[in-house]
């Protein structure tokens, strides 16, 4: 199954979940992004028979390893890619939101040039 933009912002909010909650659950996500409960709840069945998470007989929701995997590379892109945008002189808001949009469509390759890059010229305080 090929993840959508929609999927990867999911499974970036589990992971985002998972690191401030013990458990988490088609409430917590829906509430984080505000969407509605039966839209996170359509899109939970998506990713688990896609074998991204698992839910358990609670509701607790937990990325598997490939959805680990995927959350992880959104998340580090989405970090990566606000923190360049900030540190050139856009407000945390825009570069946020800008952020978001470009994780799910830049390159492999051009995203792999910019972590290179990084190597040798540093983000700093």
């Amino acid at each position: 199954m090929t993840l959508l933009e929609s999927g990867e912002m999911y499974l970036e909010t589990i992971l985002v979940l998972s690191q401030q909650k013990d458990h988490v659950r088609s409430i917590d996500v829906a509430e984080y992004m505000q969407f509605s409960k039966p839209s996170v709840s359509r899109a939970m069945g998506i990713l688990k028979n896609g074998g991204y998470i698992g839910i358990d007989s609670l509701g607790h929701i937990t990325l598997t390893d490939t959805g680990r995997e995927a959350a992880e590379r959104i998340f580090e892109r989405h970090r990566i890619l606000s923190e360049i945008l900030m540190r050139l002189g856009v407000d945390e808001k825009t570069a946020t939101e800008d952020a978001c949009k470009m994780e799910h469509y830049i390159s492999d390759t051009s995203f792999a040039a910019i972590k290179e890059h990084l190597k040798t010229h540093p983000i700093t305080d």
